[in-house]
């Protein structure tokens, strides 16, 4: 039996607009383990947030709409499911931690009676039994004087507490599947750490899969068992956390690490920016969405619309090995490549 939680296969969605159709994600698939941590990353307007927000029913429908594809949590199919059947999963057996708590929360409610809705909602507690359990959950999130902070508004938390009460909201019905979408951008680096802390600590003891939006490589180092670099809409190389720093096997997972600053004492070494522009996703290019930025681009790259090749641990050319699950979608790792050897010898550039 798989150990997958959520298995996403083939995700295809796309947005109506004045300016045409924008093809936002172009058959994205992945799946997470149970308690382990998967991290998607990827620049902004790459398809990270689309792709979990689609799977959760939150995308206006119109404009937006998924042409194709399947979600499954422990099974059951969620794509397409009524509102109602929806809220069967959401918050239950999924739950979402928004990347703006200060937007996301309702400003006229107490964090408390937020918190409360959720459990009357979906486990049907009355609102004493709602609210006293809306206390220990803010008190497992740590937040000092929890019955005091219970009766207050959003307004009168922190950056750093409003994430903490979006966790003890999401943590309500205890899911099995926690997105976190971007969920330190806004907190300065020691709230960001002590946020990042607190959902290990959760993850440790709830027994949670996690799913992590972020472009910060950092976050990623810290927390994730295995990555997905999504570019354009598709997730172009999928593997383990080493797998993707020490072994990146596609050229712009190098160029992400090249552009991230590191802790070493080298003052003289510069950051490089990938060069370029995304390509236009009202009408993306039949071949590699990669091909105009990328240095190592080949005549086939502009035409042709890569395979997924299995990557080869030892760095080889035998990309066949089917006990692998790095892959890139990408021609360079082609067995005919005459690039890929320069290419593996970049790829394991260490990063710090």
């Amino acid at each position: 039996m798989s150990d997958d939680i959520l298995q996403v296969e083939n995700l295809k969605v796309e947005f109506s607009t004045y300016g045409g159709t924008v093809k936002a994600v172009r058959g994205v698939s992945f799946s997470v383990e149970r308690s382990k941590t998967l991290a998607i990353v990827g620049e902004s307007g790459c398809g990270k947030s689309v792709s979990v927000q689609s799977i959760m029913g939150l995308i206006p429908m119109p404009p937006g709409r998924i042409t194709s594809g399947s979600a499954k949590i422990n099974g059951h199919e969620i794509i397409g499911l009524s509102a109602k059947e929806a809220n069967k999963y959401r918050g239950v057996e999924i739950a979402m931690i928004f990347q703006d708590p200060m937007s996301s929360l309702n400003p006229t409610m107490t964090i408390g009676d937020q918190i409360s809705e959720t459990l009357m909602v979906h486990k049907g507690f009355s609102y004493k039994e709602a609210s006293k359990q809306a206390v220990e959950l803010l008190e497992k999130t740590h937040i000092p004087e929890a019955a005091k902070r219970a009766k207050q508004y959003p307004f009168e938390f922190s950056g750093g507490m409003l994430q903490r009460a979006m966790i003890a909201q999401s943590l309500a019905c205890n899911p099995t599947i926690l997105i976190a979408d971007e969920p330190t951008t806004a907190l300065d680096v020691t709230i960001q750490a002590q946020i990042l802390e607190l959902m290990s600590e959760l993850q440790q003891s709830e027994g949670m899969s996690i799913v992590l939006i972020t472009h910060d490589l950092a976050v990623v180092a810290k927390m994730a068992d295995r990555v997905a670099v999504m570019y354009a809409g598709q997730v172009i190389e999928m593997g383990n956390v080493d797998e993707i720093f020490y072994q990146s096997s596609h050229p712009y997972t190098l160029g992400l690490k090249e552009a991230m600053p590191s802790n070493q004492k080298d003052k003289g070494k510069k950051l490089t920016p990938i060069a370029g522009s995304p390509p236009d996703l009202f009408s993306p290019p039949s071949g590699c969405a990669y091909y105009a930025r990328c240095p190592y681009a080949m005549a086939i790259c502009e035409t042709q619309m890569p395979d997924e090749f299995l990557i080869a641990t030892d760095g080889d050319k035998n990309n066949n090995q089917k006990d692998s699950d790095h892959y890139s979608r990408c021609w360079l790792q082609h067995p005919d490549s005459p690039q890929v050897d320069s290419l593996y010898q970049s790829g394991r550039t260490n990063v710090s």
